[in-house]
């Protein structure tokens, strides 16, 4: 964590936090020798609201790991259908389940998220009650006390909406809530949103790169809004993020190209709204390092990123949905008649010819695929390159993916492997501002209904000074033609062209399940996309016989928390 000091973190976590869980969210328990009189300073308080940001990756050394990533790999994406297990079948076997629609509440990885999304919860409260403490002893004045209470408020308004979006039922816990009556028996929407909008009090400049600030809220509550169909509501926290900057005063905007939104040297560039910092070789022994992705690389030792562990890859159907004519989108899903050429089955020494189609740039950013270069690796050489193309396909994840002039300086060195990377998790990004500004226009039919937003997102994507290219850097690596739309010729069009154009622009970033369950059609279309991935012989095994169900727009809640609560939580479904 880039903010202050990255010793705060660890020392904090070494204390294991005053106002940290033990073992589970409702065991609040103090487990460390830290008191509140030590803590009721300016400097301990702030020590807390950083641990209370720690947490926005979703994992730390209290066990929460890649089961419980905030980039949501596991929960958005793979559960989207845009991405998914990869690897072997073998390997982390817990998301089986939960890429077949068939996961019981006993999945260790619900578990595991419910408990890291509540210890964040805790830690923001410990920051409430700790300011406080520290104003009442005279430690810290009324106009510092409020900028860490706005903070934490905020933040626990992200944290309990990263509950609610998950099993819509779940308990809001806050400083003074009792942790043995705590219940899930309301929709705790509008405390999320009231947390929040504390948030949005906060100054634009809050002078770090890696702080909440005015804008970083109105985003979150716009998201807040808009995934419970407020789209009014939506719209107006939006402009005024269309207005606001980052935390340390520059300016937000669309990167220049595509590609660069990805680069770890570009993390904090224009294009991030919020990243989720992370930093290596700090001594944390990459638990600061991007430790929710770390699965999530090419399989091949020594000759790719990562060399570990080829979980991740996106789906065939995935890939289609870049197919072109004439530069814009296949929007009746006619792409999976015809199926982008890959090399299944292939060893890298057998020939094989790359397809000559049409393509939306953007593929060849999200996805590793044979003969394509892969970002300064050289060209992706196939089979070679996944852990098991048998049961999970031919492609390879890449977004998250470091540079091999990154490795060493950017990466963990000396571990199992160089996946821990400081290149953070992109939370907000502009272009998913603009995507949200133009969905709430076709959905209240104002303005040009999205119009100018979506074309504005496709018309950067068309920079070719972006594309990815050859070995001779001027070659285009494919045919990629992408163009913008004339007009939108209802409202029926637009909220098509705007359904597929966050798919291509923010696909395997978490956001699909999320996405599909707003728009009321998550087993309509992942039913569709799930008939097509079984036509293929990966996609067949790796789904065998799963269907797609109503209840499948949330998730069980973990048994494991309704037993500790005595009943007093429920399941959701």
């Amino acid at each position: 964590m880039k903010m202050k000091n990255i010793l705060i973190i660890l020392i904090v976590a070494a204390f294991g936090m005053l106002y940290g869980c033990k073992e589970e969210f409702l065991e609040i328990t103090p487990k460390g020798s830290l008191d509140a009189v030590t803590l009721a300073t300016e400097d301990g308080v702030d020590a807390l609201l950083i641990g209370a940001y720690a947490m926005l990756d979703g994992t730390s050394d209290n066990g929460f790991g890649w089961e419980a990533a905030s980039s949501n790999w596991v929960f958005g994406s793979i559960r989207g259908m845009t991405g998914n297990k990869g690897t072997d079948s073998g390997d982390q076997p817990d998301i089986n389940p939960l890429q077949t629609f068939s996961e019981a509440s006993t999945n260790p990885y619900l578990n595991v998220k419910w408990r890291s999304v509540y210890e964040a919860v805790s830690r923001c409260n410990g920051v409430i009650t700790t300011a406080a403490a520290a104003l009442d002893a005279g430690n810290i004045d009324q106009g510092t006390h409020d900028q860490f209470v706005m903070q934490a408020r905020a933040l626990r308004g992200w944290y309990h909406f990263e509950a609610w979006r998950m099993w819509s039922m779940v308990p809001y816990v806050d400083e003074t809530t009792d942790p043995k009556t705590v219940k899930n028996d309301t929709n705790i929407l509008p405390q999320i949103i009231a947390d929040l909008m504390e948030g949005t009090k906060l100054p634009g400049n809050m002078g770090q790169i890696g702080r909440f600030n005015n804008t970083v809220s109105q985003a979150l509550l716009a998201k807040v809004y808009l995934q419970n169909g407020q789209y009014a509501e939506a719209l107006g926290e939006l402009n005024k993020v269309m207005a606001g900057t980052k935390a340390n005063g520059d300016a937000i905007g669309l990167a220049p190209t595509y590609g660069e939104i990805f680069n770890i040297d570009d993390r904090n560039g224009i294009e991030s709204i919020y990243t989720v910092q992370y930093s290596v070789n700090d001594g944390s022994g990459g638990w600061n390092g991007g430790w929710g992705e770390v699965l999530n690389f090419p399989y091949k030792s020594g000759e790719s990123p990562g060399g570990c562990c080829g979980f991740f890859q996106p789906t065939q159907e995935f890939v289609n949905s870049f197919r072109t004519s004439g530069g814009l989108p296949l929007l009746d899903n006619s792409y999976n008649n015809n199926p982008v050429l890959n090399d299944q089955g292939l060893l890298p020494t057998d020939p094989f010819v790359e397809d000559p189609g049409e393509f939306d740039p953007r593929l060849d950013w999200s996805v590793g695929r044979r003969g394509i270069p892969y970002l300064d690796w050289g060209d992706h050489t196939g089979s070679d390159w996944v852990r098991d193309q048998t049961y999970a396909g031919p492609y390879s994840p890449k977004k998250q993916v470091y540079r091999l002039s990154d490795e060493g300086a950017t990466t963990e060195n000396g571990n199992w492997t160089s996946g821990w990377t400081a290149n953070g998790y992109r939370m907000i990004r502009y272009a998913d501002i603009l995507l949200m500004i133009a969905e709430c226009e076709i959905e209240t039919s104002a303005g040009d209904m999205g119009l100018g937003e979506i074309n504005q997102v496709r018309a950067r994507a068309a920079n070719s000074a972006g594309f990815v290219k050859e070995a001779d850097g001027a070659t285009n690596a494919a045919d990629y033609q992408i163009t913008t739309y004339p007009a939108f010729a209802d409202q029926a069009e637009a909220r098509l062209a705007l359904r597929m154009e966050r798919k291509l622009e923010l696909g395997m970033e978490g956001s699909r399940w999320y996405d599909l369950n707003r728009w009321g059609n998550t087993q309509l279309e992942l039913t569709r996309v799930l008939t097509y991935e079984k036509t293929n012989a990966w996609g067949s095994s790796m789904y065998g016989s799963a269907t797609v169900g109503p209840e499948d727009v949330t998730y069980p809640v973990p048994q494991r928390q309704i037993d500790l609560s005595l009943g007093n939580i429920s399941q959701n479904r």
